[in-house]
C-alpha cells in the first residue's frame, strides 16, 4: 500500500496535557500547520479514565481536565487527529504513520515527542507465579472501570503503595471492590492522598510496608498473593484482583527508532532546558522524560517547550550543546539532564532510591560549586524532588559534566542555606 505524504510545520506526538499544552501554545503564536497525533481513539492522555478530582489549577475531576485541554488546543488552530500511530521515522523530521485512512508519510520543520509513560506489568516485573486472569496494572485497571464499565473483582490486592495508588483506591471504590490490603517492598508507605482514600473506603484498608510478592497464586483466575515480609515470614492474602501500581517507565520506542539518545537515568530522551533533544529539530516533554509528573507538571513543561520549539523554527534559538547534568547515588536521576547557560530553566526534578531527611542538594561542574539547596522536608523514592534552575546561567559550556549530590555524599557540604 502507498502511503499518502503530505508536509505540516509541526508534529507533536502524544495528545496528552504536554502534546495539547505545546500545541496550544504553538498554535497560538503562530507557529503554522500544527498536527497533533494520538493513538487512542479519544485524545486527552491519562486524565481521561482517572475520575477522581484534583486536576489542573480547577482541582476538576480527570476527564473535565482533559477536555478542556483538549479544547483549548483545537481553539488555538491546532489539529488534532486521533486513532493515529507514529510508527516509525522515514527521515530525520519525517513520521510514518498508520490509522483508519491508511498510511501515511509526514513531513515537519519540527517534531514534539510527548509520548509519555506506563506501568510496568507483572511480567516485566517479574513477579513468579501462574499466568491467572484479575492481574492488572493501575492503567488497566482505570480504563476497565471508567471507560467500559467492566466488572474487575470483588476482593483486591494493591501492590505498590505510593501516590499512584491513590487513582487504584479510587477506581477500586467506584468499582465496589473490596481493598483486602496495599503492600509495598519500601519501610513506610508513601501514599500521600492515598492514604486518606483508604481511609474513606471504609474497610481500614491495611498498609504492608517491607513486604515483596513472592508468588501470585490461583489457575484461571488469581486467588491470592503470598508475599515475603522483612523478617523472612511468608504470608498469604486471598484475592481475586491483583493491581501493580507505579514502576514508571518511559514510553520511549518511538525516540529510539529515530536515534534519539536516551539520559541513561531516566531511561527517556536526554534534553536540555529548552526540551531539546540531541536530534536537531526534535524535541522532548512530558512524562517521556521523567516518569511521572501530575498533569500541570506536564501541560507547564508542555507550554515552555512551545517558546522553544518556536525559537527553533524563526532560528533565535540558542546554540545547541552543553555539559550532561549527573546525579550521584542516592539520587537516581535528574530532568533535564543537559545544561546549556543560555537556556534559562525554571526548575529540575529528580529522585531518589532511598529515604533522605531535609537533604542539602549541591551541584557542582569541575569542582565549583554552583548551588546548594536545602530541602525542608523528608525525600522518599518515588516522590518528586524539585530543584531550582536559576544556577544555570553559571555553568562553563564547554566544561564538564554538572554534577548533583546529597550533601555530606560526594564531597557535598552539608547545610541549611539555599544559595
Amino acid at each position: 500500500m502507498t502511503r499518502r505524504q503530505r508536509s505540516v510545520d509541526v508534529v507533536v506526538v502524544g495528545a496528552g496535557p504536554a502534546g495539547l499544552a505545546a500545541a496550544r501554545g504553538l498554535a497560538d503564536h503562530g507557529a503554522g500547520v500544527v498536527e497533533v497525533l494520538e493513538r487512542e481513539a479519544v485524545a486527552g492522555g491519562v486524565p481521561r479514565h482517572c475520575h477522581h478530582r484534583g486536576f489542573g489549577r480547577w482541582g476538576v475531576t480527570g476527564p473535565q481536565y482533559a477536555a478542556r485541554a483538549v479544547e483549548a488546543a483545537l481553539g488555538s488552530g491546532a489539529r488534532v487527529r486521533t486513532g493515529i500511530t507514529a510508527t516509525g521515522w522515514a527521515g530525520p523530521l519525517t513520521l510514518d504513520t498508520t490509522g483508519p485512512h491508511g498510511l501515511e508519510r509526514i513531513a515537519a520543520r519540527a517534531v514534539v515527542l510527548a509520548t509519555g509513560a506506563r506501568e510496568r506489568p507483572r511480567s516485566a516485573r517479574l513477579v513468579p507465579g501462574t499466568r491467572p486472569a484479575g492481574v492488572l496494572t493501575t492503567g488497566e485497571l482505570q480504563q476497565a472501570v471508567h471507560l467500559h464499565g467492566q466488572r474487575v473483582g470483588t476482593r483486591a490486592v494493591v501492590v505498590g503503595a505510593e501516590p499512584v495508588g491513590y487513582a487504584a483506591l479510587s477506581a477500586l471504590r467506584r468499582a465496589g471492590v473490596t481493598v483486602a490490603a496495599l503492600t509495598t517492598e519500601e519501610p513506610r508507605h508513601q501514599l500521600g492522598r492515598a492514604r486518606a482514600a483508604a481511609a474513606r473506603l471504609g474497610h481500614g484498608v491495611p498498609v504492608l510496608t517491607g513486604a515483596t510478592v513472592a508468588e501470585l497464586l490461583g489457575r484461571g483466575r488469581v486467588s491470592g498473593v503470598r508475599l515475603r515480609h522483612r523478617d523472612g515470614r511468608l504470608t498469604t492474602v486471598d484475592c481475586d484482583t491483583v493491581v501493580f501500581t507505579g514502576d514508571f517507565v518511559p514510553d520511549h520506542e518511538l525516540a529510539r527508532r529515530g536515534g534519539v539518545a536516551l539520559d541513561p537515568g531516566t531511561r527517556g530522551p536526554a534534553v536540555d532546558g529548552a526540551f531539546r533533544t540531541g536530534a536537531e529539530g526534535v524535541f522532548a516533554v512530558g512524562n517521556v522524560l521523567h516518569a511521572v509528573e501530575p498533569a500541570l507538571w506536564a501541560a507547564r513543561e508542555g507550554a515552555l517547550a512551545a517558546d522553544a520549539v518556536r525559537g527553533f523554527l524563526d532560528g533565535s534559538g540558542p546554540a545547541p550543546g552543553g555539559p550532561a547534568i549527573e546525579v550521584a547515588a542516592p539520587l537516581r536521576w535528574v530532568a533535564p539532564n543537559r545544561a546549556v547557560p543560555q537556556v534559562p530553566v525554571e526548575g529540575f526534578v529528580l529522585r531518589t532510591s532511598e529515604a533522605l531527611t531535609r537533604p542539602v542538594l549541591v551541584v557542582t561542574q569541575d569542582g565549583r560549586r554552583l548551588h546548594r539547596q536545602y530541602v525542608p522536608r523528608r525525600a522518599l523514592p518515588n516522590r518528586t524532588l524539585h530543584l531550582a534552575g536559576h544556577w544555570t546561567g553559571n555553568v562553563d559550556a564547554v566544561g564538564g559534566p554538572v554534577r548533583i549530590t546529597v550533601g555530606g555524599l560526594g564531597g557535598g557540604i552539608l547545610g541549611a542555606a539555599t544559595e
